[in-house]
């Protein structure tokens, strides 16, 4: 068996070499979040900015459950390319009472007059207990328009 040597703040470990196993995708939750009145755009340095605020929404999975929060915002940048960078900064709070913060990026780009599939990169930051497994592990989202009858919003799936 290969063994590699780690160098941990001056603290040489062995440690065994070992496959690592192919990733995996499995269904977490889906949000459906609603947005606000849309501040009217502005220039900087970087680019076109748009705030849009989060208003509310609910989210479902398996093992979870709740409304998101209101008074988070989603960052936009509008780059020279014509693509959006998405920055979304908010609150869920499950059924049971708990509160999880997400952070959650990605680009949104437009063909041909249409929204190209946006995939989206969260990360969680949960208390530890019950939903600690949301800040242990790597998830791909999904955002596309919400449902008609949603008002405003969009659809996310972790």
């Amino acid at each position: 068996m290969k063994t590699w040597l780690i160098a941990l703040g001056g603290l040489a470990v062995a440690a065994p070499a070992t496959a690592q196993q192919a990733p995996t995708l499995e269904f977490a939750f889906e949000e459906i979040v609603t947005l606000g009145e849309v501040p009217p755009p502005w220039d900087s340095a970087r680019g076109g900015r748009v705030l849009i605020p989060i208003t509310g929404g609910t989210f479902e999975g398996p093992n979870i459950r709740g409304t998101i929060m209101p008074g988070g915002w989603d960052w936009q940048l509008r780059r020279a390319d014509g693509c959006n960078e998405v920055k979304a900064d908010y609150f869920i709070k499950t059924d049971d009472g708990v509160l999880i913060n997400v952070l959650n990026t990605g680009v949104i780009c437009m063909e041909n007059g249409a929204m190209r599939p946006v995939r989206t990169h969260p990360v969680f930051e949960a208390p530890r207990g019950k939903y600690e497994w949301l800040s242990q592990n790597a998830f791909v989202g999904t955002l596309e328009p919400a449902p008609p009858g949603n008002g405003p919003g969009v659809k996310i799936r972790f």
